[in-house]
């Protein structure tokens, strides 16, 4: 693929669809910078974790907004990373703990609000810098970046998710029962599609992209076509 990327691209849906995965390689492809904001979700929650509160216990909003502070995120598709007080904590907070109690953190409000507000500057600085943003979450099409150019929203069905996620588990080293990872990807999308501030669902103008079917290179090349067809790419 020829020219960069302009604008943003808001790439939302459930875990196990392939959405960082192909958000990063498109965003690479397109020489364009990269941004996961659940990432930066997870890295608040492994600072209550951290703090011994628990992630249901009113306290736990203090611990995380005091986190926003610490909390550093990088836009480089090729080097993604996270930092919390200068720590890096992208293994961490992939682990079944902080991945536990992710969503409990992600529905506070006051939690959502202040990092809404921190994404918004970095795709700011971001498209200032590089010209377009690739940006992967489950509320940038609807809240974060609701004037996104392109809006895309990845689905799969629950099984084929958990498969994924187990899948993505062994690799890095984890373990887990296939019946397990099924029974928490359930529970995530209930709580994420049920929360009251910023729930997941598609935007009314996101293209939905079912990926049961698709591999990887499949969906990247679905949406390298849809950045040209849109005209984002110069």
């Amino acid at each position: 693929m020829t020219g960069r990327l302009h604008g943003v691209v808001a790439m939302d849906g459930p875990s196990g669809t392939g959405k960082s995965t192909v958000s990063r390689r498109l965003a690479a492809a397109c020489g364009a910078a990269y941004l996961d904001t659940g990432a930066m979700y997870r890295a608040l929650t492994l600072a209550v974790l951290r703090s011994g509160v628990e992630a249901n216990d009113p306290k736990a909003e203090h611990v995380a907004l005091a986190a926003v502070a610490l909390l550093e995120s990088g836009t480089d598709p090729d080097a993604p990373e996270i930092r919390l007080d200068g720590e890096d904590v992208e293994p961490e907070i992939r682990g079944p703990e902080v991945t536990a109690a992710v969503s409990a953190v992600s529905a506070v409000p006051a939690v959502r609000a202040a990092l809404v507000e921190r994404q918004q500057q970095l795709i700011a600085g971001a498209t200032a810098t590089h010209g377009g943003i690739v940006v992967e979450g489950r509320d940038i099409g609807s809240v974060v970046a609701p004037d996104a150019p392109l809006k895309v929203y990845l689905t799969a069905s629950e099984e084929v998710r958990a498969a994924r996620r187990g899948a993505q588990d062994r690799k890095a080293g984890r373990t887990g029962e296939p019946g397990a990872v099924l029974a928490d990807v359930r529970r995530r999308d209930r709580l994420d599609s049920t929360r009251r501030t910023s729930p997941l669902h598609a935007a009314a103008d996101a293209l939905v992209l079912d990926t049961d079917e698709l591999t990887v290179d499949d969906v990247l090349a679905e949406l390298l076509r849809l950045v040209q067809d849109r005209g984002l790419v110069s």
